[in-house]
């Protein structure tokens, strides 16, 4: 058996003359909870639905659980869990319903079945509200209830496409902890799309940053920010931007300078130290920054040094 729940060799989707995913090659072990990090129309779903089996390939190759996301379609569905954006959920029915159904369709017996259906309820965790229609639940509440439903068949690899959009602080952060659980109590590999900084961080193993269809940095996510340096001093200005970036390279203490669409990025070692500097010298430059500020790199400058922007950009348009 393969030591990599997911493994994809150059894989691509193209819809028309558009390539959604364009040359993706993955290695995640058994076991690793892996951050796939873009903004929206990265080609974050449309790798998911490929390795589900809900699209197939333009070209390259994929297998999920050690099974050819094409030739074996079936053997790596019943060995996958997934969770799309959308929760699939009947609104007419329970959450108690859906999650027999859910155990019904994967052929569990009757014994297996009322076990499983057990414990995704306390997954779920709706208490009374378990024999509701669905339709009277929050989104909080149907994203527990799909994730559970997911699960009930015990697959080795859980896909996850932007669990927590739209869900409220509390409800984000029970999310990321039924993940964590779920991931060390029962070993689950576990694929999860975001565009949060914040949850890639505070869950993900590895992460992979998608652009345009394609990874352009992979890695743990401390070691993608220390590449970018101890520091960051962070330049916000309306023009002159490549000027400003000539003027900060050229002092002695910066490590790396990029330039985004909002203003510059300086990398340094001792940031405190430097901001003064580069204060100084962009007035020498005449060179009017709305703002200077010191702080240590988040993956979003881990994203601008690889892309050019800031995904949180992206997020906010």
């Amino acid at each position: 058996m393969s030591d990599l729940a997911i493994e994809a060799c150059g894989l691509v989707r193209k819809f028309g003359d558009n390539h959604a995913v364009d040359g993706v090659d993955l290695a995640i072990p058994r076991g690793e909870i892996y951050g796939f990090l873009g903004p929206n129309g990265a080609g974050k779903s449309t790798t998911v639905k490929v390795l589900c089996t809900l699209l197939a390939p333009s070209a390259g190759s994929a297998t999920v659980a050690g099974h050819d996301v094409v030739r074996d379609a079936a053997e790596v569905r019943i060995r996958i869990g997934v969770a799309l954006q959308e929760a699939a959920l009947d609104d007419k029915q329970s959450g108690r319903e859906i999650l027999d159904l859910q155990a019904r369709l994967f052929g569990l017996n009757s014994d297996d079945r009322d076990e499983r259906v057990s414990r995704s309820m306390e997954l779920a965790d709706l208490g009374d509200a378990i024999d509701d229609w669905v339709q009277t639940y929050s989104g909080g509440m149907k994203r527990r209830l799909d994730l559970a439903a997911a699960l009930i068949h015990d697959p080795e690899v859980l896909f996850l496409d932007e669990p927590t959009t739209g869900l409220d602080p509390v409800s984000r952060v029970r999310v990321w902890d039924e993940v964590r659980r779920l991931n060390e109590m029962y070993g689950v590999t576990v694929f999860l799309t975001t565009q949060y900084l914040e949850e890639a961080d505070a869950l993900a193993d590895r992460v992979g940053i998608i652009d345009e269809g394609r990874i352009v940095q992979e890695g743990r996510p401390i070691d993608l920010k220390r590449s970018v340096g101890s520091d960051v001093i962070v330049v916000e200005l309306v023009d002159k931007l490549d000027q400003a970036a000539d003027v900060a390279a050229a002092l002695s203490a910066v490590d790396d300078v990029t330039i985004g669409t909002q203003g510059i990025t300086i990398s340094t070692a001792d940031g405190a130290g430097l901001v003064a500097e580069v204060a100084v010298a962009f007035s020498r430059q005449d060179i009017s920054p709305q703002s200077l500020t010191v702080r240590t790199p988040s993956l979003d400058d881990v994203f601008l040094r690889a892309t050019g922007h800031r995904l949180t950009s992206e997020i906010e348009q």
